[in-house]
């Protein structure tokens, strides 16, 4: 990937009060600055003023952010170093916004060049010839970054560049720029160039950004062209004790001047802070489920038996609430349907006129079908194989446990006890309707506070109070005061003492 702009994107356009030739340029007072110089400009105008420097970036405030300050005031390239999902390309990707939003090019320069520093002889005979009346060009942010996964099938032709066959065949001769057909590095001059998993890239290519990084300059064919790139250059990685995949070769791993490493979030209210930044969902849920979720892949991380060289990425928590989102979807799509209508099964209702329409809400038991749906995101020790779903499903109780301490703790519960010992038999499940779940629990003390405690307000609507309700009973068996089965058809029955 190249740009960062989508193939379908309109490109921005730029103001109409910007100089259009290289002497209303020169007249406005324009100074050309290196990127290194821009981005440290920029970063120290935004801790002045106290702007979000890199907007969108959770958890990293007082830990990686000011390696990567340091790194950009003192021009270093980096490499960033962590495990999977631990937001390395975003923070890449949120340099960009640290460039001046519009910079001055050469119309037509494939090196993106500045009309004050042109670097091939073409453009410096184009800006000698033309002077002052030179038209001018302006290039937003957005097109200043360039990106490469490495693969290993990537070629030095596709970083650094080759000899053109056409151009050569049209009469220029070996080692004239314009012979080059130059690649994704040189394509993005004056910007910032990202190498994703550098380790991937084969030993013999990472050789090829030696020059880059230390000379700043490129050589195609063994000839050796002098243009000065302006580049910051920034890589991400994997812990070497980890990839067996490759390694970045230690003359490279020199020429970077920082490393700097990411970490997943150090405690909950980030994990919960990212899950609701960064998670698309398409119906309510509500935050003790949230957290749930969020412990939940702590503890997925934390647990002897998932690899902890390989970790647990974040978007396992996003996905995890995305799924239970859907799940909730899920279940408001089928009960509207005649056959699966909230008055189906429910002696209470009159007619399926009268009934309320089910609002999608997600509750604690749609997070089971999350141990089946993701365990694909998990690497397990090898003594685990064929125990994966038992695993997930054991850490999933032990989460929606620790969320129902931390929420209701000390909080009298015993109206849902009593109404058990009395001999009711409350079911729920993925298609149990909200109003049906309710019709069983009635009307039971200490309620409100429960709901209350789970930040559901003084007026839930009823989907929002079964959640609370379907919680409740969760947490009271996982704490072993009541009992519960599952039936053939896959619906739970809470009652008596478990």
């Amino acid at each position: 990937m190249g740009r960062v702009t989508a193939p379908n994107q309109a490109l921005p356009v730029p103001p109409a009060d910007l100089p259009g030739t290289l002497g209303a340029l020169r007249a406005a007072g324009h100074r050309y600055q290196t990127v290194k110089q821009e981005l440290r400009h920029n970063l120290l105008a935004r801790m002045r003023s106290g702007e979000d420097r890199f907007p969108g970036i959770v958890g990293y405030d007082d830990s990686v952010l000011p390696e990567v300050e340091r790194a950009l005031l003192a021009g270093h390239d980096m490499v960033l170093l962590g495990e999977r999902g631990q937001g390395k390309t975003r923070l890449i990707r949120a340099l960009v916004t640290l460039l001046d939003e519009w910079t001055p090019v050469l119309p037509g320069s494939v090196l993106n060049e500045h009309p004050l520093h042109p670097l091939t002889p073409a453009s410096r005979a184009l800006v000698a010839e033309a002077g002052d009346d030179l038209p001018i060009g302006w290039l937003h942010r957005s097109m200043r970054y360039g990106e490469k996964l490495a693969t290993p099938d990537t070629s030095v032709g596709d970083l650094i560049g080759d000899v053109d066959p056409i151009r050569i065949a049209q009469g220029r001769t070996l080692g004239d720029p314009e012979t080059i057909h130059f690649g994704l590095v040189p394509r993005t001059n004056r910007g910032i160039f990202a190498v994703n998993e550098l380790p991937d890239l084969a030993e013999r290519i990472q050789v090829a950004l030696l020059n880059v990084l230390e000379e700043r300059d490129i050589q195609v064919r063994g000839y050796q062209l002098r243009l000065p790139l302006d580049l910051f250059l920034v890589a991400s990685a994997n812990p070497e004790d980890y990839t067996n995949r490759g390694r970045i070769i230690t003359p490279l791993k020199d020429r970077f001047g920082a490393e700097v490493r990411t970490h997943y979030p150090v405690d909950l209210e980030l994990e919960l802070a990212l899950i609701r930044q960064e998670a698309d969902l398409v119906a309510e849920v509500p935050e003790h489920v949230l957290e749930v979720l969020a412990r939940f892949a702590r503890a997925v991380r934390e647990s002897p038996s998932v690899d902890p060289r390989s970790g647990v990425s974040a978007r396992f928590a996003i996905a995890a609430a995305e799924t239970v989102a859907a799940a909730a979807l899920r279940r408001a799509g089928l009960l509207a349907g005649p056959a699966g209508s909230p008055a189906a099964g429910s002696a209470s209702a009159a007619d399926d006129a009268t009934v309320r329409p089910e609002s999608p809400v997600a509750r604690v038991g749609d997070a089971v079908s999350v141990t089946s749906t993701l365990r694909g995101k998990v690497e397990f020790e090898s003594g685990e194989e064929g125990r994966e779903i038992e695993v997930l499903a054991h850490l999933l109780r032990a989460a929606t446990a620790e969320t129902f301490r931390a929420r209701l703790a000390g909080l009298d519960l015993s109206g849902f006890t009593a109404l058990v010992a009395e001999g009711a038999m409350i079911e729920t499940g993925e298609l149990v309707s909200s109003a049906e779940l309710l019709r069983q629990v009635g009307t039971v003390p200490g309620l409100a506070k429960a709901l209350d405690r789970l930040g559901l307000g003084d007026a839930p609507t009823p989907e929002q109070a079964a959640a609370g309700v379907e919680f409740v009973l969760e947490g009271l068996h996982l704490t072993r005061r009541l009992g519960k089965d599952v039936t053939d058809s896959g619906r739970t029955v809470y009652g008596g003492r478990s």
